[in-house]
């Protein structure tokens, strides 16, 4: 198999583990000040306290792979995007900060639950400018960035932004779910089906905005046969959320989130469709930005190592710390 193809599906499952992993906990996050009390509030924590930092692993390996793998889109993407990028990055630290001393702090508590839902909420609308920008595609001379520092910042890429906070509030919600029992629950259940309103209206506003901006995405989707052999995403995004729906309805405990899940996964197939097989949307092809073969080669060996390790302890956490979480108690 092409040594490029490979890298390319690496690092394609790289950031959907990470958006649905860490998503789920920053949702947490965003939705954070609608805890009614410091109870609620606690087992809203307690039920991503275990596992939300190892989910910023897919991160750090989708950042590193893209620069090892794909130097020249990095090289390109980073200039274009640094201001975002940067901003999402000391979102996370600040959220991470406030984790920690929510924990440790009595008398400020309130102020580390504000600056909690404050970096959370900053870098998923972050990561949603960073995507908005990458769908609508950069302006590159001779294998280098050459627009402006805000080129980024557009109406697009805002509504991207608010579009990503409702999806990453949308898994959050059906976590809480799975995770709690009573009032919180109940609340949870609520939450997740106006979310998913909100969140299918987002998905709608996307798809029609970036064929009429994009010629190049309307013909992917719209010529003839390529209308008749992709329609099988949209009916099946429609079909999730019905289902979704019926879940949240009848109150079932995993299916929400699993079903929110599959949301995720089709956008992401929806945005492969669109952009394949450009790394720099519209000018620069996965092969022309590639690596040496050599290069890939003996980078594959690190990350056939690596990538079973990251897998084998996600699933392990994730096992030691299943079931509800109860008030009174903390993991730390």
């Amino acid at each position: 198999m092409d040594l490029v193809l490979i890298w390319a599906v690496l690092l394609s499952f790289a950031i959907l583990i990470y958006v649905i992993l860490d998503g789920f906990d920053l949702g947490i996050g965003i939705l954070f000040p609608w805890g009614r009390d410091a109870k609620e509030r606690d087992m809203m924590m307690n039920s991503i306290a275990p596992v939300w930092d190892g989910n910023e692993t897919w991160l750090i390996f989708g950042g590193g792979g893209l620069f090892a793998a794909f130097p020249l889109a990095y090289s390109i993407l980073m200039p274009a995007l640094y201001i975002p990028v940067l901003i999402m990055l000391f979102a996370l630290v600040f959220r991470g900060v406030a984790f920690e001393f929510r924990f440790k702090s009595e008398r400020s508590q309130g102020v580390w639950d504000g600056a909690f839902n404050f970096g959370s909420s900053v870098a998923a609308f972050a990561q949603g400018l960073i995507l908005g920008a990458f769908i609508q595609g950069l302006e590159v001379t001779e294998g280098g960035y050459t627009g402006g520092a805000l080129d980024w910042l557009t109406p697009f890429s805002l509504m991207t932004g608010f579009a990503l906070m409702c999806g990453y509030s949308l898994l959050g919600a059906t976590w809480l779910i799975i995770k709690t029992t009573g009032e919180l629950q109940q609340w949870a259940y609520q939450a997740a089906r106006w979310l998913l309103l909100i969140v299918l209206a987002w998905i709608a506003m996307v798809s029609l905005w970036t064929p009429l901006a994009k010629p190049e995405v309307a013909e992917r989707w719209f010529s003839w046969p390529n209308f008749l052999l992709l329609s099988p995403i949209p009916v099946a995004t429609l079909g999730v959320a019905l289902a979704l729906w019926h879940a949240l309805k009848k109150q079932r405990e995993r299916a929400p989130f699993i079903f929110s899940v599959s949301l995720f996964f089709l956008s992401f197939i929806g945005l492969a469709v669109s952009i394949w097989p450009y790394t720099i949307p519209y000018q620069l092809t996965l092969w022309e930005t590639a690596a040496p073969p050599e290069s890939q080669r003996f980078l594959l060996v690190g990350a056939v190592i690596l990538v079973p390790l990251i897998l084998g302890y996600t699933t392990f956490s994730y096992r030691i710390f299943k079931g509800k979480v109860a008030a009174g108690r903390s993991y730390y």
